[in-house]
Formats: structure tokens, sequence, C-alpha cells
């Protein structure tokens, strides 16, 4: 059993790490953008793209600031200290107290099984609202 606990806590891990250094590419994809489309828009190389989405460099400061306004999220976000795209427009009301409080109780796997569900749900109710204002 502890091992098989092991095993899958590692997954989630993993597949956390792997949200955290991908999160560009996951938000070019999400914009319906090539490498080559996003670095046109900084005006830089579909190779930095590359580079900044397989972490073997860092976006700078002003790169960051550009990323942020295209994708509209926070530098926070898009270097995965936050899991919050906009800060400023998080709404806190009593359901979300709630939640927390009963968050807290929860071991760290499955705080972070409920992490990635409510990213998912999150980035698909954005999609779907797109797709509504699109027609």
């Amino acid at each position: 059993f502890l091992l098989f606990y092991c095993k899958v806590h590692f997954k989630y891990a993993i597949i956390s790490l792997v949200i955290i250094l991908n999160r560009i590419k996951i938000l070019r994809e999400e914009f319906n953008m090539t490498q080559q489309q996003l670095a046109d828009k900084i005006d830089g190389a579909k190779s930095t793209i590359a580079m900044y989405e397989n972490e073997t460099r860092k976006p700078s400061m002003e790169v960051l600031i550009k990323l942020s306004e295209i994708f509209d999220c926070s530098i926070d976000y898009i270097l995965g200290k936050s899991d919050i795209r906009n800060p400023e427009k998080v709404n806190i009301d009593d359901v979300d107290v709630a939640f927390a409080n009963g968050v807290k109780g929860l071991n760290e796997t499955n705080k972070m099984i409920i992490k990635n569900t409510l990213e998912a749900l999150l980035a698909k109710q954005e999609k779907d609202n797109e797709t509504k204002e699109d027609k």
C-alpha cells in the first residue's frame, strides 16, 4: 500500500511540475498560437519560444510583461507561482470561504487533485464562454 501511495503521490507531483514548467506552452496552445506567432508578438524568435517552453531559457522581465498582456494573466501565473490567472478579478464569497476551510483538512495528494481539477474546469469554462461570445 505504501509503495502504491508513493507512486500515486509521485505521479501527481510530476504532473504538477510539468504544468508549471510548460505554462507558456499551455497558454500558447489555449490561444491557438504557433511558436512562430507568439514569437512575432513578442518580437522574438521561434527558437526562443521553444527554449522557454523546454525550460532551457528563462524569459526576461520585458518578455514576461508582454506574455502577461498577450495571455491576459499575471506574471506569477506564467511562472507557476500562482494558479490564479488574474488575482485582481477574483471575488471571494461565502462558498469560497467554506470550500477553503474544507480543503484545509485534506492531505496533500487530495489537495493537488482538487487543484488540478479546478484548473481544468476553469479553463474549460473560459473556453466555453469564449465560444459563446464568438457566436
